[in-house]
């Protein structure tokens, strides 16, 4: 059950995302640009501070809270969720694993807005299977020479510091894996941007590492530490996935919500007819079950997960919070008819916004392969 704090908190991100993101929503995603405007608002509402520790300039929220604000953005802009989602995956692992000087550096420039960060870890040939990376990182006295490439990375080229995960042993597989901070001016490359189905306006691209000279005191954990940074981080951030899929579903309910009380068929409004009410309540009732998921995650987190069920539970809420959307999305643009296979209406977006949180941080086949896993092996 939320807390009073909670139910208030929803009210408010409500009425700042109506206000300072919903407008900009459909020209983001025509334009395919960063939602500047948000993020603007973002920072000067001081937002961008309650995802971060206290002693590091953040607002120390729960996860929970932080579910509640990821889903209430994603519910008028999936786009501008990942502005709020994005940089704290880039500074978990700074988090849980960094050193405190590391953290004393960066975390409070991220969380007053003043730098944004990115997680760098898929490549071309290593989405799915993290160990099969090629990018290295060669220890040279007291740095390290990272050569590679990340691809499909959230937020490249606008973001000012990379998580960057690289073989510091190549025949080591995954133990041969280290994760570091990179800083953008020390010669990070940006390649190709995608040009994307749905969250059009959060870029996506290649980040490349030719000779990028990084200190060795910018090592987050020990070497070969990094796939188990790797893994503890989406253990933790995919929950988070799960509220903004949440957020995408309520959004799109919402609008059909709204098109089926006005739109008249046979004299009457078809919120009337007992098939567009039975496609709400099944859709209503799916993204509620979803939601339920996907805070009991996050309450996993906020207990610091003493039983050891956050791998299993973060990819059921990601997994079942995921597919909801994508069949509560597809279901509002039916509702819709043929406007709704329009962009005068937001549901054709939503859509397309649902498809990617089945995808990333692990498709909903891996999230499979956890949980099955979890259920044989313990």
């Amino acid at each position: 059950m939320l807390s009073e704090e909670q139910i208030e908190l929803r009210k408010v991100v409500r009425r700042w995302a109506e206000a300072d993101v919903a407008p900009y929503a459909a020209e983001v995603d025509r334009d395919a640009r960063f939602p500047d405007e948000a993020f603007k608002s973002f920072v000067d509402n001081g937002w961008v501070k309650l995802q971060y520790p206290s002693e590091y300039g953040g607002d120390g929220a729960d996860a929970l809270s932080i579910a509640i604000f990821v889903e209430e953005i994603a519910r008028v802009c999936a786009s501008s969720s990942l502005v709020a989602m994005i940089s704290k995956l880039g500074c978990i692992p700074l988090i849980h694993w960094g050193s405190e000087d590391l953290k004393r550096k960066y975390l409070p420039l991220v969380a007053t807005g003043r730098m944004q960060a990115s997680y760098c870890l898929s490549e071309t040939g290593a989405g799915s299977d993290v160990a099969s990376m090629k990018t290295r990182a060669i220890r040279d006295g007291d740095t390290y020479v990272l050569k590679g490439a990340k691809h499909w990375i959230t937020n490249a080229g606008v973001s000012d510091i990379y998580t960057v995960f690289a073989k510091t042993d190549p025949d080591a597989g995954s133990k041969g894996v280290s994760c570091f901070v990179v800083e953008r001016d020390w010669g990070v490359k940006i390649g190709k941007l995608e040009d994307k189905l749905g969250v059009r306006g959060s870029p996506t691209g290649e980040v490349l590492l030719d000779e990028v000279r990084v200190p060795a005191l910018n090592r987050i954990g020990e070497e070969g530490q990094g796939f188990a940074i790797a893994m503890g981080t989406l253990n933790r951030s995919r929950p988070g996935i799960g509220a903004q899929a949440v957020g995408i579903a309520q959004g799109a309910i919402d609008a059909a919500l709204g098109y089926v009380r006005q739109r008249e068929q046979f004299g009457r409004p078809i919120g009337d007819f007992q098939g567009v009410r039975f496609m709400l309540a099944d859709m209503a009732m799916r993204n509620e079950a979803a939601r339920s998921l996907v805070y009991r995650a996050h309450e996993v987190i906020d207990a610091g997960d003493p039983y050891g069920e956050l791998p299993m539970m973060g990819a059921m809420a990601k997994c079942v919070a995921a597919d909801t959307a994508m069949a509560v999305t597809v279901d509002a643009v039916q509702l819709f008819g043929g406007y709704g296979y329009t962009k005068d209406f937001p549901v054709e977006r939503y859509m397309r916004d649902a498809k990617i949180t089945q995808i990333y941080e692990g498709t909903n086949q891996i999230q499979r392969v956890v949980i099955s896993k979890q259920l044989l092996d313990g």
